[in-house]
């Protein structure tokens, strides 16, 4: 590969990053990206209105704002109570109203921001407003049953004590439309999963169908410490086996133009954020009904909200006997083997994008490192270390490409000079050169093109992994998943950017070679807002790239020379 195309493949991939970058920004603050809008999608079926006025063909349930049907007996106003229940990983807050899960909060996983506090994901609060809900519907316009605005009595452990293994919470309501549901959650030791007991009882004289909702509600509000340098996915998340991981955006879902499965017999509704996710997860074999919108409890917490529901019929439940669903809730960090052990397709919801495929082993590699080095620094740079070695030669002969460009460049640079009026000539010269010393101007092109995934996929195993958070490595660096507080990292891979640069063939234009060491330092800018770790890597694969292109130019007689261009 000559000079000439090498700084066109360049500028090609950090003009195209700094499209993709600009319409990302775009879409964070809430406008159009520029150059790549999304692909318009068919009108989406209309979302499931709320309220049990609805026909129950919507399969929607009641909203936090649905008022009680006037046909329906009037329910006691009976004040909320929160019931709080800890376990050796969660500390979550229960709802007397609807046996609502309401609050989250991780004691393994401290607050990005503030490092005294746990992190919380469930929140119901005068900023936040993110639970899980069920209940009944299907009654029609003239009979309610118990929902998620049902007060119900509750029972069971508040904490997890020692040589416990799991726990009970039971939340009963009243009887409504002739129907009690008795909900038990039973959390396990460890576990950021619990399973969800649904128990219908049909206490009429007549037999009574239902349906049964499972739904997650949230604000559009980004996660605190998100990021304008980089984006994660934040949105709902609906798998089916049929059509597997489909996320929708915001943005999306409130003008009805998400496209997802909405019938299915598998697989989970979720709503995902960087590290952190919330799922409902069925039994498989069970049909479902899937829909996700935006709607309007009431809150004064901004862009508030959007829901993603699940709805199973229970038909014909017979006077005086009843009808009980398991549901699993996931509430937890996005550990891939954890996931992956819950449910089919739920370790999807650490998103690694289109490049799944590579990152998944690439991630299973680093964990393996990190049994050996428990450090999860180090055990990155073991891991570049051991992708270098991989691709040693495929490297080696990009390499040896550019240090024979670098033998030949000062005469390319002579026959420039000396036929810059005769471009035809100098094309013809530079090509017989070029035969002559056995240069191969593409040389270098595809061991570069083979890697550029495989790199890719390690930036998100980096970028998506929960294990970064608050992990150290030496020194100052206290947390991998947060930019270096005293910018050395940036600043020390900004330098071996420029000392990779410099190794390479010197362009004869020398406002080319200016451009050629602006790129670097233009692009490294961003890195001072990385996290860490993923400086970390790039840190690492500059000093080895350096030093195997020493010792090949070295071998080749290239002695190694560093360069400056003047400004």
């Amino acid at each position: 590969m000559n000079d000439t195309t090498r700084r066109i493949i360049l500028w090609m991939i950090f003009g195209f990053s700094m499209v993709l970058l600009w319409d990302q920004w775009q879409l964070y603050n809430g406008r159009k990206a520029t150059f790549f809008p999304p692909p318009s999608a068919q009108q989406a079926a209309q979302a499931a209105a709320s309220g049990a006025s609805v026909p129950v063909a919507t399969n929607a349930p009641a909203t936090a704002t649905t008022p009680t049907p006037a046909a329906a007996p009037a329910a006691p106003v009976v004040a909320k109570q929160h019931f709080e229940v800890l376990t050796d990983v969660l500390k979550l807050t229960f709802e007397s109203e609807g046996g609502s899960l309401v609050r989250s909060e991780f004691l393994k996983h401290t607050d990005l921001e503030n490092k005294k506090s746990n992190f919380v994901l469930l929140d119901d609060s005068k900023d936040r407003f993110y639970v899980a809900q069920t209940g009944l519907i299907g009654g029609g316009a003239t009979v309610a049953f118990p929902t998620h605005k049902t007060p119900m009595t509750i029972s069971g452990d508040r904490a997890l004590k020692e040589g416990q293994n799991e726990l009970s919470v039971q939340f009963t309501s009243a009887e409504v439309g002739g129907l009690k549901l008795i909900k038990t959650y039973t959390l396990r030791r460890g576990a950021y999963d619990m399973d969800v007991k649904h128990e219908v009882v049909n206490v009429s004289g007549a037999p009574i169908s239902a349906q049964l909702y499972l739904q997650l509600v949230r604000d559009g509000t980004p996660p605190a410490g998100t990021s304008y340098f980089y984006q994660t996915f934040t949105g709902p998340v609906v798998y089916t086996s049929a059509k597997h991981y489909q996320k929708a955006e915001f943005e999306d879902v409130k003008k009805k133009k998400a496209e997802y499965e909405k019938q299915s017999t598998d697989g989970y509704i979720a709503i995902a954020q960087h590290y952190f996710a919330s799922a409902w997860i069925l039994p498989e074999g069970l049909q479902r009904t899937i829909s996700l919108d935006g709607i309007d409890i009431g809150s004064s917490v901004p862009n508030c909200c959007y829901r993603a529901t699940a709805v199973v019929p229970l038909e014909g439940i017979l006077p005086n006997s009843s009808r009980a669903l398991t549901a699993k809730l996931f509430v937890g960090p996005q550990e891939e083997k954890q996931l992956e052990a819950l449910a089919p397709g739920l370790e999807l919801l650490k998103d690694y994008g289109m490049f799944t495929v590579i990152a998944k082993p690439l991630y299973w590699l680093l964990d393996k490192l990190y049994g050996m080095i428990q450090n999860w620094g180090w055990s990155i740079v073991a891991l570049v270390l051991l992708l270098k070695i991989a691709f040693y030669w495929l490297n080696a002969k990009s390499m040896a490409s550019m240090a024979k460009m670098k033998i030949i460049n000062p005469r390319i640079m002579e026959m420039r000079e000396r036929l810059k009026d005769k471009p035809q000539q100098m094309q013809e010269e530079m090509m017989r050169m070029y035969r002559e010393e056995k240069v191969n101007p593409m040389g270098g092109c595809l061991p570069i093109f083979i890697q550029i995934p495989v790199f890719i996929a390690l930036y998100w195993v980096l970028l998506s992994s929960v294990e970064m958070r608050n992990a150290p490595w030496i020194l100052w660096i206290h947390d991998l998943s947060k930019p270096d507080p005293y910018f050395i990292l940036p600043f020390l891979m900004a330098v071996t950017t420029l000392l990779q640069t410099s190794l390479n063939p010197l362009p004869p234009d020398p406002m080319q070679a200016k451009m050629m060491w602006l790129m670097p330092m233009m692009f490294s800018v961003m890195f001072f807002f990385f996290p860490a770790g993923l400086v970390l890597y790039y840190i690492a694969n500059n000093i080895l790239t350096i030093a195997q292109q020493w010792v090949i130019n070295t071998r080749l007689g290239v002695p190694p020379k560093f360069y400056m261009p003047k400004f």
